[in-house]
């Protein structure tokens, strides 16, 4: 149940008790208009077509959230002692009707994917140090994934003397054969010598560039070939591709809530199976829950905001406003990227980086060859350039050449640059088109990436 609810509470009846007000039928979806006042606080005149990096949170979650802080700010004691485990229960109930999990004891709410990584990664190098695990068995990754996930791997099990085998998957990719044949030799790699495999980490869908995984199928080869525990990195999935973590069948699944789930930063969940090992799944933050277990030890890590936790109701609420809830939108920026993307590549002469059904609400498009982008740091500044002098905010992604394979080519030479271009909800044609005409005026102007360090 939820608190009770206070005067600035936008959810609360005129006599200050909703507990029995029926909800009043829905006449219509949301509309355009109103989609427009939900995200008017974006900065106006910047395309902003990179929800993939930080989300977006819509006016009414931002005023709810306020809503909750301000409840615990009015009467802390009465809110910790009274209310704040329940409305997470509540909202962990949520999280795991929505991913299909067997029991709310599997799921625990943390901060975002890269403590979720630390747990996991935590668990891991306890089992190394403590000789449960052999000195020199693997963990084998993709080489795409997270950045904090491979210093989490750094810090928790290298140190502890696991080995790390990384799977390079290619790109541009055409299908889920080309992936799950890189994976299996990563596996036959990380049982070299009779070693064994103690964790796979999987991404659902890559960062950079950007690829839905065929994560069921991978989860699946690993229990084939005896791996230990799976692990799927998550981080874009909830509201980006469908989730049913008992079809997919990993120990553990974590993905961000703020990315494409509308919570404000940050909040993400972490699905752990039920299993003799869960009672060792500790959160790195150590406090007074400490041994009761991760989920409960995740909603008390000492004082803090926890308002971006307590929200998820209301987010699934705002999602519900849309023809077909989560899935509705799921589907429709998935359809609208793909749209976009293609009509990018076609201005520009190049191709999506994957088909299409391999994209989830982002997609890779190949960017001209004659913008020289030959490094990362030519990618960064191509991106600032972007953001400076064309108001468009995207994520560049240089892809290096690998062992004399040429890759993806236009009709002046090799294609070395993408844009990762995501849609949401907010987002209108004219995002795309800003970004169309910008890159086709930069080659227009013979402009390089090597001029752009002079910048």
């Amino acid at each position: 149940m939820d608190p009770p609810a206070g005067p600035e509470d936008p959810r609360a009846a005129s006599n200050g008790d909703n507990s029995h007000v029926p909800k009043k039928p829905k006449l219509s979806f949301i509309t355009d208009s109103q989609i427009l006042e939900e995200f008017a606080h974006h900065q106006p005149g910047i395309a902003r077509i990179n929800n993939g990096s930080f989300g977006s949170c819509p006016a009414s979650i931002i005023a709810a959230q306020k809503s909750w802080q301000l409840r615990f700010l009015r009467q802390p004691d009465d809110f910790f002692f009274n209310h704040l485990q329940r409305q997470i229960i509540h909202s962990r109930s949520i999280i795991k009707d929505l991913i299909n999990a067997d029991h709310v004891d599997e799921v625990s709410i943390v901060d975002n994917a890269t403590t979720a990584a630390a747990i996991v990664l935590q668990h891991v190098g306890w089992a190394f140090a403590e000789g449960r695990f052999q000195k020199g068995d693997a963990v084998v990754m993709l080489h795409c994934a997270f950045q904090a996930v491979k210093k989490s791997i750094e810090a928790y099990v290298t140190r502890a003397g696991g080995s790390v085998i990384v799977v390079h998957l290619p790109f541009p990719v055409n299908s889920n054969e080309e992936i799950i044949a890189e994976f299996r030799k990563g596996l036959a790699r990380g049982r070299a010598n009779g070693k064994k495999v103690r964790l796979a980490i999987i991404d659902h869908i890559t960062s950079m560039p950007c690829v839905v995984i065929p994560a069921r199928e991978l989860v699946k080869i690993c229990r084939e070939e005896g791996v230990e525990r799976v692990f799927v990195d998550a981080a874009h999935a909830i509201g980006n591709v469908h989730i049913d973590v008992k079809e997919i069948g990993a120990d553990f699944y974590v993905s961000n809530l703020h990315k494409w789930f509308f919570c404000p930063p940050s909040v993400a969940f972490l699905y752990c199976r039920k299993s003799p090992l869960s009672h060792d799944l500790h959160h790195p933050v150590v406090s007074h829950e400490y041994g009761n277990g991760l989920a409960i030890e995740s909603a008390w890590i000492g004082t803090r905001d926890y308002s971006s936790q307590l929200v998820i109701p209301e987010v699934f609420e705002f999602t519900n406003r849309f023809e077909g809830g989560l899935e509705g939108i799921r589907k429709r920026n998935h359809d609208k990227v793909v749209e976009m993307g293609q009509m990018l590549a076609k201005a520009w002469g190049t191709n999506l980086g994957s088909p299409p059904e391999m994209c989830p609400s982002m997609a890779m498009v190949g960017l001209p060859s004659r913008l020289g982008i030959l490094s990362d740091d030519d990618a960064l500044n191509l991106r600032s350039h972007l953001r400076d002098h064309f108001g468009v905010e995207v994520p560049i992604y240089y892809q290096m050449p690998r062992d004399g394979h040429i890759g993806a080519t236009d009709g002046d030479g090799c294609v070395t640059g993408y844009a990762r271009i995501s849609h949401q909800v907010y987002n209108t044609l004219d995002d795309y088109v800003r970004l169309r005409d910008a890159i086709t005026q930069l080659v227009h102007d013979g402009v390089t990436c090597k001029m752009l360090q002079r910048e």
